[in-house]
């Protein structure tokens, strides 16, 4: 069997990775570097309370695979520890206890702490506003350059290749397979998967298939120095807990965003300052900091289907195409598992039995939901 892959993201190389074990893949990125648009750009934090209960189990599932990765797979650790904390205002109590209820209930390690606890952990906190948190205290930070950069090395060791600076421009159906036209280049393939990040849409309608609804959101990020001195931080991520803004440590300044979900065209996106201004008012809002000029800021695209679950199964209506998109912000602590998902149901016809004893199924994430 020879396989497309479409995108040279995390979710592109995650599925090439995993089917390069079994078969031959081309991976074809329209850039000249994998991973610019999006994968690049993340501030990558592996959590098992963000998103829907099937994202969670995503992630559940590639604890292992981050903390003991393959052999020869990175020459880097890919995650480090770093708690998360979940704050909230007198104003959001309510919140805060939901939150503890839900996040409690799939991972036993999470508790609440008062706000006294709270500025304890992360001192520049205003005790006069914040009234608890959460923590999350088995969350890890993930080195995505390490993990991205173990995929592609592996598809190349496992006798695959991928391509850059080989944008899509025709997919047609030939012989009971495709035909993909990349850069100056026509292959036949058996199976197009389809992992273009943001232009997902873009590469199922090459292929003649419907769309899936599929809506980038600009999200905006920013660094900025905290005004201490020495080296970097320990304090834990800190996450407002209706998800108005975030920050932690990164190096010796922080890194902060304010959330945002602006749906966009997909393109090579730019930040916006007024973005970066309503990051800052959010973070100054509940803490001591004085942020009086930032490092650097930029800004990636995260895009998500109408349920904000992720899409990972074949067309039902376009026969050898396989989508894996609607990553959102979660696309890359969940890589492992979705490209193990992917390159099962591809080369075995069934997701893996620990996913589907964890209720990540072939319809939980499939794309017959999108379409009814």
């Amino acid at each position: 069997m020879r396989i497309a892959v479409v995108g040279g993201g995390i979710a592109g190389t995650s599925a090439a990775y995993e089917l390069a074990a079994g078969t031959e893949v081309t991976l074809y990125e329209r850039e000249s570097t994998c991973g610019y648009h999006s994968t690049g750009r993340s501030a990558a934090l592996f959590t098992e309370c963000y998103g829907d209960p099937v994202v969670r189990r995503l992630a559940m599932a590639g604890r292992d695979f981050f903390e003991h990765p393959p052999p020869d797979f990175t020459d880097d650790p890919l995650v480090r520890p770093r708690p998360v904390m979940f704050v909230g205002t007198h104003a959001q109590r309510t919140e805060l206890a939901v939150a503890l209820a839900d996040y409690s209930a799939m991972v036993p390690a999470v508790h609440g702490v008062s706000a006294d606890e709270a500025v304890a952990r992360c001192p520049v906190l205003d005790s006069d506003v914040v009234a608890g948190g959460i923590i999350e205290p088995e969350a890890r930070d993930i080195d995505v350059a390490a993990l991205h950069l173990g995929f592609l090395r592996g598809i190349r060791v496992r006798g695959s290749r991928v391509v850059t600076s080989a944008g899509v421009s025709r997919i047609a159906a030939d012989h009971g397979g495709w035909q993909v036209t990349a850069g100056d280049r026509t292959e036949h393939f058996d199976v197009v998967v389809n992992a273009a990040g943001a232009w997902c849409d873009v590469i199922g309608r090459m292929a003649g298939a419907a769309p899936i609804g599929l809506v980038p959101k600009r999200r905006t990020a920013f660094t900025f120095s905290p005004g201490t001195d020495g080296g970097p931080l320990p304090w834990p991520m800190v996450i407002d807990v209706a998800e108005q803004f975030y920050f932690r440590p990164e190096g010796i300044h922080l890194l902060a965003s304010p959330c945002d979900e602006t749906p966009v065209e997909p393109h090579d996106v730019r930040h916006e300052e007024i973005d970066v201004a309503i990051g800052i008012d959010r973070v100054q809002s509940v803490t001591t900091l004085k942020i009086r000029s930032v490092v650097r800021a930029w800004a990636g695209l995260r895009s998500f289907v109408v349920d904000q679950r992720p899409v990972n199964g074949w067309d039902p209506e376009c026969g050898g195409l396989y989508w894996i998109a609607g990553q959102g912000g979660f696309g890359i602590k969940t890589s492992p598992a979705m490209g193990r998902f992917a390159a099962a149901m591809i080369l075995g016809g069934a997701p893996p039995a620990d996913l589907v004893a964890a209720g990540v199924t072939a319809e939980a994430v499939g794309i017959a939901r999108l379409r009814a």
